[in-house]
């Protein structure tokens, strides 16, 4: 061996070690840190993704014509949802009791609402699914 391991690397440059330093722009490191400010877990982020949501549009109408629904009824119209989706439903009309709900499957988001007295000889489009419950 020709100059021991000082001959096999004589063509590189000495390296010094440098202080790691966080950078204005650069992420933290530690716990904790790229999640949603609180103690939400994966399990709570996923619940609130699962969530039916009323648009304004459909509250205001629920509110006009006294569509109330149960806790029940916001179980079932989650299940049927959650079942839509699986089979690649986008746009559904789903009929709830009294209600006809237009939902958007994909955003998991009830479009608008519309009582039996509204519903009545009513022409629904844009629609892929339908169920009844």
């Amino acid at each position: 061996m020709q100059g021991g391991r000082k001959g096999r690397f004589k063509y590189m440059k000495a390296i010094t070690k440098v202080p790691i330093t966080a950078d204005q722009g650069m992420a933290e490191n530690g716990r904790g840190h790229g999640r949603p400010e609180g103690n939400e877990n994966q399990f709570a982020r996923d619940l609130r993704a699962a969530e039916v949501k009323f648009s304004a549009h459909a509250q205001k109408r629920m509110q006009l014509r006294g569509v109330e629904l149960t806790d029940s009824d916001r179980d079932k119209l989650t299940a049927t949802i959650d079942r839509m989706a699986a089979k690649g439903a986008k746009d559904a009309l789903i009929l709830l009791r009294e209600t006809a709900l237009v939902v958007s499957v994909k955003n998991r988001t009830v479009i608008t609402a519309v009582d039996e007295a509204s519903a009545k000889e009513n022409i629904f489009t844009n629609i892929d699914s339908a169920a009844i419950l």
